[in-house]
């Protein structure tokens, strides 16, 4: 079985076929029936019960007890009304995920799962997946990452001073020297929440802490409450290089074993509880080995088909062989607008930077000799390898881990202030 993992690492997309909770028209035609009006949209309930079945599956083969029906369909329900609402303002702002996009998403993913770009129709058949759904699904996905990244992440700031202090911080540091498997619960509150609701919502996560300790599972418990992304999934956020871990959680994960639980943190908006469910040391990396790269692409359209795609760089490659300037070439030829008035050139690069096939290709070539034509989801290339090394990148590693670690806790709490507010200024009326 295939294992899809896309997007921010704390998120497992599962595809399910789907199924239709049927209605009968007057005329005896099948009808899939409303599950909730959203603004101008709807959730159906073919979307609903397939989703269901897909948790309920999942949550079976796990051994993971779910919430009672009624109230696992609820939360499923405010799972799509969400990602409707999500999808609307996509929508509204023109935002669309390319071809492109999405077919180097499914690229990373077939990489991931050690099989061809071309095999994933085959393989997600075999699996009961029909392609078109699986496309559509993951664009979604990408649609509404890519949403919050635009209204969220653009407007989260990381000064120079921010990342030296978390540099300086982090020496030393045993969090910062581990990974972490952690699951998490969220319980959240209204923006500007008033006192007696951050007194109940805090007694409710001082109770669910209560319940933990007394050997409560977790999983059920965060699928019971959490309103975090995972809950359904039992709050697993999987593994993360400490560096990376949210700055709310650092502290208190300092002196945690696998196993223990942390009690409730509170945050702006929210309460967190945070269980590590196992820890090991991590080697910081301080070298890695770098490429120097240039390369030309054809791109096959409506008017070049992928036959003379590769013909026209065959030829071209036969024109550098006798003689004409690769960089030349690159610059008339070349369809890669980042590099083609550069001559092809893509400068130094860590291993992982290409496609997977790209990547082989520099692997597998020698210094100034250039590739044979070779093929990605972006159509034709060759290459040539001008140098390589071995790079101590240790600083700019800590400055990147730093930048990352700040954000990442800045974006959890303002994503969270802002869907609440995108949820409270939509028309939502449920037919469940």
């Amino acid at each position: 079985m295939l294992k899809f993992n896309i997007l921010c690492a704390t998120v497992a997309l599962t595809v399910a076929p789907v199924t239709f909770a049927a209605e009968l028209s007057e005329t005896g035609e099948f009808l899939d029936g409303v599950a909730a009006i959203v603004n101008e949209g709807v959730v159906l309930k073919s979307q609903l019960t397939s989703q269901i079945a897909t948790i309920s599956e999942r949550a079976a083969a796990q051994g993971m007890q779910l919430p009672p029906p009624e109230i696992l369909e609820e939360q499923i329900l405010e799972r799509l009304i969400l990602t409707e609402i999500q999808l609307q303002r996509a929508d509204r702002i023109g935002l669309d995920i390319s071809d492109e996009i999405l077919n180097r998403q499914i690229a990373s993913i077939a990489q991931g799962n050690n099989v061809a770009f071309e095999d994933m129709p085959r393989l997600l058949a075999q699996d009961g997946i029909d392609y078109a759904t699986f496309r559509r699904t993951l664009r979604d996905e990408l649609t509404v990452e890519q949403l919050r990244r635009i209204e969220v992440g653009q407007r989260i700031n990381v000064s120079e001073r921010e990342i030296e202090q978390c540099i300086a911080d982090l020496e030393g540091n045993v969090v910062a020297n581990s990974e972490y498997e952690l699951s998490h619960i969220l319980l959240t509150m209204p923006e500007a929440a008033s006192s007696e609701v951050v007194a109940e919502t805090q007694d409710l996560a001082n109770q669910i802490y209560a319940q933990l300790e007394n050997g409560a599972d977790f999983r059920q418990l965060a699928a019971r409450y959490s309103a975090g992304p995972t809950a359904l999934e039992g709050g697993s956020l999987g593994w993360m290089d400490g560096q990376q871990v949210p700055t709310l959680f650092a502290d208190v994960l300092q002196d945690m074993e696998a196993g223990d639980i942390a009690p409730p943190i509170r945050a702006a908006s929210s309460f967190h509880i945070v269980r590590v469910d196992d820890l090991r040391s991590a080697v910081q990396r301080s070298e890695v080995n770098q490429s120097k790269v240039r390369h030309i692409l054809i791109m096959p359209d409506e008017i070049i088909d992928d036959a003379t795609a590769r013909q026209r760089l065959e030829e071209s490659l036969e024109k550098i062989r006798n003689g004409a300037d690769f960089g030349e070439q690159a610059k008339l030829l070349s369809d890669d607008p980042g590099s083609a008035n550069l001559g092809g050139e893509l400068g130094w690069a860590d291993p992982g930077s290409y496609a997977p096939e790209f990547e082989r290709t520099i692997a597998d070539s020698e210094i100034g000799v250039i590739s044979e034509p070779f093929r990605t989801q972006f159509g034709w290339h060759i290459l040539e390898v001008q140098e390589r090394r071995v790079y101590d990148n240790t600083e700019e590693l800590k400055q990147r881990n730093c930048d990352l670690r700040i954000r990442n806790g800045k974006m959890e709490e303002e994503s969270q202030l802002w869907m609440q507010r995108l949820r409270d200024e939509a028309f939502v009326e449920s037919r469940i």
